[in-house]
């Protein structure tokens, strides 16, 4: 089980839902083809607030989550969803309980 996690909320622009869903599939391809410390990646819309998602990534440990994030391209892909938000947080998490 992955104990190691990457996380985003992403407060997209109204009208641009579709193309940000589409730059982060981008994002998220890119890094499991090139980052096999990368377990699974969700993408989670908030059914009450509109164009607010959140991200979440698993990983093996973290040398693989870190290698991902110094990239030179996690910049570009992850800079082109950025691009589309009024407001974005990225944050990194290790699991202390699982129930």
């Amino acid at each position: 089980m992955a104990k190691h996690y990457a996380s985003g909320t992403w407060q997209v622009t109204e009208g641009k839902e579709e193309e940000f869903v589409q730059r982060w599939t981008e994002f998220l391809t890119w890094s499991r083809r090139t980052n096999p410390g990368l377990t699974v990646a969700h993408l989670m819309r908030d059914d009450e607030q509109p164009g607010h998602y959140l991200s979440i990534s698993e990983w093996t440990d973290e040398a693989a989550r870190a290698a991902w994030r110094e990239a030179p391209e996690f910049r570009e892909l992850y800079g082109a969803c950025v691009a589309l938000c009024e407001t974005s947080r990225g944050a990194h998490y290790d699991d202390v309980v699982t129930i």
